[in-house]
């Protein structure tokens, strides 16, 4: 599992992103997984005690080269020795891992989340003594203290202390052994040297035997653990830090904990107030005053320490750091970013032509209609169901007429069914996840009895990708795309609801690559789609399952949720917390997947779905029909009105995944991303920014007359999108709200680019007009971008674009049929004339001023959008 916290030292704050998964029930049993108490190595762990660290750092065995530092530590208990790699690597990053030693064999690295080995800079020796080692990270403030006895690591900066590992003395490391009832431990000990008997023995007397270490029974089912207990642990202390958010300091730290096994825990003990204790190489730092301090500390069940802390020192640092790391988010086809219609299930082609239908009728646009499991033959995935899609082509080219898309579910679980070519070919290859005895691994979902491929292998993947092509997918075209779902994996009789952790991917378990497994899975299905046109057109994936990298490969939802206002809450901070670690393309279930929604519910959502990264309303089987015409007028209109809402806005959405896709920044973000020092936008999870420049404060209370937003900067100005009020930032703005009303605000000093054309499909807005809002600063300046290209082929990436940055631009070799047919300016004044230049020449335009709302609008300048052109207002 991979987590990652933003930290900063102000006010006391605590926001912590839990999210589950629901599957085929109305609510999650938590019968089904275990608690702490029912967890042998997560039992062990949490008994620990703080200040009783066995740890020495052994600074003689210290070797300091070019790209790193090595130093073995010592458990005074049992003598095992680990081995602490520490690297400075480029864009202020520092790389911490502890390994074993002399493992009993090769304990599991994460691999393929990032996307290069990470370059280093060299580290410098500042001094040395027999109490620990001071290292230079480069800048002359910025130092890593290791201090011996106990074994504890500080990064220091001037005289504050960033970050300290193992200040509290929790650092674990279950080291691998032989069991000792075993034929080979007995063998090893016949031939064995009596001294190392002696050794042996006098180190194991220390080593206490406990209760699920070699086995483990949760109901039913057993744990066989034949690699014994392999647990690790590791505190982290950031002094100073009161406001937490999901992890990250906005001071700027974060750190990336790479473990990938399956069971992982961590403690956040709320700030207090404590005497901060140092070594004698830290009295220079801090001495002892006290400091409030957050304390965190990771647990997972195998694996190795491999901790990344990027040092900012700004959120947009961060972003950048974490990026160069494991990747950007992948630029998605244009028309992924408007609305998607699904749910579980559409019955036939006859309802999906009378879905599609309704939204024309309603004049409602959208891009997708989705197909679940039914659409399959008996859930044999890449197959359609012969009697309700006999013609899935014929279906295609329906939505393809209209210029829309399809999207049809491929989960990761395969029916066990030798009539079934994917199931045999999967098993003739070997490529099936194996179980501890050496056959294929089989447990029950969808369709019944089932294997599971084995995605952590790289031919697998290739070979999976290959059942995307046009020659394999029967019934496939060029607008079906695909959703993997229940790729955690699930297993419905495997314990807690997915796959025993002694299965096994060749010479790996479970355990050490659960939750690598819905990345792999993410992977190889977009990998498909890319390889199906020849590398040409965009992919679009949507997966449940995800990992440190997965931003990669394409969008992810929240999981199964409820039609429920807490859950229409909770959407934003969970959305918030994944833009945060590089994951944009992020929305959850408009409507609430189980329950049946009200109808102010479900208005509620379409009109917060509308102004988050992926919008897509999707419904459980047994719930009613929930279309959005199916509500009456008044509410078909509000509906409408806020999917419409959201086509306008498309150019400025693909404009900031384009720029995420290039800088890691997220596309939907919390306010003190762009607000550092205000401490006002720390604990906000209710609002948030699409870019820098638009702050959306979504009604999600029942009942609501009205919401309070805070409007940050003080000497900045917003403006109401609506009414085009103007406000004044620093403040907490009461908005009198009604069920048409979505507060959104412009910030003053952007241009926002918009399509008020709205039409059936985002590809059918193309070519049609762009009108810039333009809303001045207290200096009454502004600047905006626009970005244009082709919609959904890779050839941005030969630089056929259009991206203009008002006032200075840059164009590549793409030209565009859309002209610009409106400037609104907000809190403008009345001109006397407005002229338009171009390379055709000079002339007048038209405009309207609203002297009561200090709007003004030119109207039809008609120039290309991507043409040099200037307006002079005299």
């Amino acid at each position: 599992m991979c987590c990652w916290f933003f930290l900063r030292r102000m006010g006391p704050v605590l926001l912590l992103w839990l999210a589950v998964c629901l599957s085929g029930s109305w609510a999650v049993d938590k019968g089904n997984f275990k608690t702490c108490d029912q967890s042998a190595f997560c039992k062990r762990q949490r008994a620990m005690k703080p200040g009783e660290s066995p740890y020495r750092a052994l600074l003689e065995t210290m070797e300091l080269t070019n790209t790193r530092l090595t130093l073995q530590l010592i458990n005074d208990n049992n003598k095992v020795r680990l081995l602490l790699e520490l690297y400075r690597l480029q864009g202020n990053i520092t790389r911490v891992k502890i390994n074993e030693l002399k493992p009993l064999k090769p304990r599991y690295e994460v691999p393929d989340v990032l996307i290069r080995e990470p370059p280093t800079e060299p580290l410098s020796l500042l001094s040395q003594d027999e109490n620990g080692v001071v290292l230079s990270l480069g800048s002359e403030s910025q130092r890593v203290i290791v201090s011996a006895r106990p074994f504890r690591l500080d990064i220091v900066e001037g005289r504050d202390v960033l970050m300290s590992l193992n200040s509290r003395g929790l650092l674990s490391f279950e080291h691998l052994r032989m069991r000792k009832d075993t034929f080979s431990y007995k063998v090893t000990s016949t031939v064995a040297s009596v001294w190392d008997n002696i050794k042996r023995t006098a180190k194991e007397e220390e080593e206490k035997v406990e209760d699920g270490m070699w086995e483990e029974t949760f109901k039913s089912h057993t744990d066989s653990k034949p690699s014994g207990p392999s647990a690790i642990s590791l505190d982290f202390s950031l002094p100073g830090v009161e406001h937490v958010y999901v992890g990250i300091r906005i001071g700027c730290i974060t750190w990336i904990v790479l473990w990938s096994g399956k069971c992982f825990c961590f403690q956040i003990p709320f700030c207090s107030s404590l005497q901060t204790v140092f070594g004698k190489m830290l009295d220079y730092v801090q001495g002892s005053s006290e400091t409030p301090q957050t304390d965190v500390r990771w647990i997972s069940e195998s694996g190795i320490i491999d901790v990344f802390l990027m040092l900012g020192p700004t959120p947009r640092d961060v972003f950048s750091q974490y990026a160069s790391l494991t990747g950007t988010q992948a630029f998605p086809p244009l028309a992924s970013l408007g609305y998607h219609q699904c749910r579980w299930n559409y019955n036939d082609q006859e309802d999906v032509r009378s879905v599609d239908a309704g939204f024309d009728e309603h004049d409602i646009p959208y891009d997708f209609i989705w197909l679940d499991i039914e659409h399959t033959d008996g859930k044999r995935y890449f197959t359609w169901d012969p009697h309700k899609f006999a013609s899935p082509k014929e279906m295609l080219q329906g939505l393809l007429d209209k210029k829309r898309k399809m999207v049809a579910i491929v989960d990761p679980h395969i029916k066990v069914d030798t009539n079934y070519k994917i199931h045999n070919e999967i098993r003739s290859r070997g490529f099936y996840v194996k179980n501890k005895d050496g056959g294929d691994y089989e447990g029950w979902c969808w369709p019944g009895n089932a294997g599971y491929p084995d995605f952590t292998r790289p031919d697998m993947r290739a070979w999976w990708a290959s059942q995307f092509g046009y020659d394999q997918y029967e019934g496939a075209m060029e607008n079906l795309y695909t959703w993997n779902d229940m790729n955690e994996p699930s297993v419905f009789n495997g314990p807690e609801v997915t796959m025993h952790k002694d299965a096994m991917h060749e010479s790996w378990e479970h355990r050490e690559v659960h939750n690598l497994y819905g990345l792999y899975v993410h992977r190889a299905t977009a990998e498909g789609l890319t390889e199906r046109s020849g590398g040409v057109e965009r992919p679009f994936v949507l997966t449940r399952a995800f990992f440190a990298g997965s931003q990669r490969y394409g969008a992810v939802w929240t999981g199964d949720n409820a039609a429920e206002w807490d859950h229409l809450k909770i959407s934003i901070p969970m959305c918030l917390s994944l833009g945060l670690v590089g994951i944009s393309f992020c929305g959850a279930d408009v409507g609430g997947f189980f329950k049946s929604p009200s109808t102010e519910l479900l208005v509620r959502w379409y009109q917060t779905g509308a102004y988050q990264p992926f919008f897509r309303a999707h419904a459980h089987l047994d719930t009613p029909r929930r279309e959005p015409w199916l509500f009456g007028p008044e509410n078909t209109a509000l509906m409408r009105e806020a999917i419409r809402q959201r086509y306008t806005f498309l150019p400025y959405w693909y404009q900031l995944f384009y720029l995420a896709y290039h800088t890691g920044e997220p596309v939907m973000r919390p306010l003190w991303v762009e607000y550092p020092q205000d401490p006002a936008t720390f604990a906000l999870d209710d609002e948030y920014l699409l870019g820098r420049d638009l702050l959306v404060h979504p009604v999600t209370e029942e009942g609501a007359r009205g919401v309070t937003a805070y409007l940050p900067g003080k000497h900045e100005v917003w403006f109401d999108i609506h009414t085009f009020q103007k406000h004044n930032g620093g403040q907490n703005l009461y908005i009198p709200v009604t069920m048409s009303s979505i507060p959104v605000f412009q910030r003053g000093g952007s241009i926002i680019p918009r399509k008020l054309r709205v039409r059936r499909s985002s590809t059918c807005m193309e070519h049609d007009p762009y009108t810039l809002y333009v809303a001045l600063d207290n200096q009454r300046t502004a600047e905006g971008e626009l970005y244009i290209d082709d919609g959904h082929t890779f050839n941005y990436e030969k630089k056929e674009l259009i991206h203009r940055k008002f006032i200075c631009f840059c164009n590549g070799y793409f030209t565009t049929k859309s002209w610009v047919e409106r400037i609104i300016i907000l809190g403008a004044s009345k001109p006397s004339m407005v002229t338009l230049k171009t390379a055709d020449g000079e002339n007048q335009l038209e405009f309207d001023f609203d002297a009561s709302m200090s709007v003004l609008t030119i109207r039809k300048p008609g120039m290309n959008a991507g043409a040099d052109w200037t307006v002079t207002l005299q």
